[in-house]
């Protein structure tokens, strides 16, 4: 049975395992370095499209944690990264912002509102009845329907806001077609990421916050899957599912190593 010390190289979510309201949680910044100092392949991913991982690096320094851009993959990178094997050169109608559009432009799409080869949908702050409205029509004509995540929601500070999932459920509604899925939780952005790094299933753990997407979809791409209670998972919860994690951990501080000199004050010493 594999365990912890099997594990070379890491994928780990980020909000709810590493930061947390735009702040890191304990643990978050020593384990990047742990990492980093080891020589481990990691990578740290999110269903967000929105951003670049130019942007969302610098975000995250701004949270005050340091994940260098190459070390972060985005459900609209896995899209890219799809639909380039896909069809090499295509062409998308896109409903997103400058995290999927780049993402796309540099595998090599084109982007286009005539006869398209896929209309894709990702993260976005100013959905459009026009856009919405042109989507469907394209798909209605033939277009293939791809999404970036299908997550429902997403936070504010106001309360919810609806996301992804919900613009494809409007998509689906009007067109009859559902939308192949590339983010979490299809195991494919973990193949994705883990070709990225070099790295093969066996030897590779993830970490997250949430059964029904980190933990699930690791499992079925073959990863040790750790869940953190730092998110929204509880003990309760996790009894809820027919699957379990391989590693149920308070947070990722419990994955940080001691030094010699840190094991050794913990150590009780006799009274002299």
């Amino acid at each position: 049975m594999r365990t912890r010390a099997d594990i070379e190289c890491w994928l780990t979510d980020m909000d709810g395992v590493l930061v947390k309201e735009e702040h890191p949680l304990p643990g978050a910044q020593e384990l990047l370095d742990q990492w980093q100092s080891q020589g481990v392949e990691f990578l740290v991913l999110t269903n967000n499209s929105i951003f670049t991982p130019r942007d969302l690096s610098a975000r995250l320094r701004a949270s005050g944690l340091v994940v260098p851009e190459e070390r972060i993959w985005t459900s609209a990178l896995a899209t890219a990264d799809f639909l380039h094997d896909q069809m090499p050169g295509g062409s998308a109608y896109v409903i997103g912002e400058a995290g999927l559009i780049t993402a796309l432009h540099d595998a090599g799409f084109t982007m286009t509102d005539t006869d398209p080869d896929f209309v894709v949908v990702g993260e976005t702050r100013s959905y459009s009845f026009e856009a919405i409205t042109k989507a469907i029509r394209l798909i209605a004509d033939g277009a293939r329907f791809i999404s970036t995540n299908p997550d429902a929601t997403g936070p504010s500070e106001a309360g919810i806001l609806p996301a992804t999932g919900a613009i494809n459920a409007l998509i689906t509604k009007a067109t009859g077609r559902v939308p192949y899925i590339v983010g979490k939780p299809n195991p494919m952005m973990f193949r994705s990421a883990l070709n990225k790094i070099g790295a093969h299933s066996e030897v590779t753990g993830m970490i997250g916050d949430r059964m029904d997407t980190d933990i699930v979809a690791g499992m079925e791409a073959g990863l040790h899957t750790v869940l953190v209670m730092t998110g929204i998972s509880n003990a309760a919860l996790v009894e809820t599912y027919p699957f379990r994690p391989d590693e149920m951990l308070a947070g990722v501080h419990e994955l940080v190593e001691r030094t010699p000199v840190e094991s050794e004050l913990d150590e009780p010493h006799a009274d002299v």
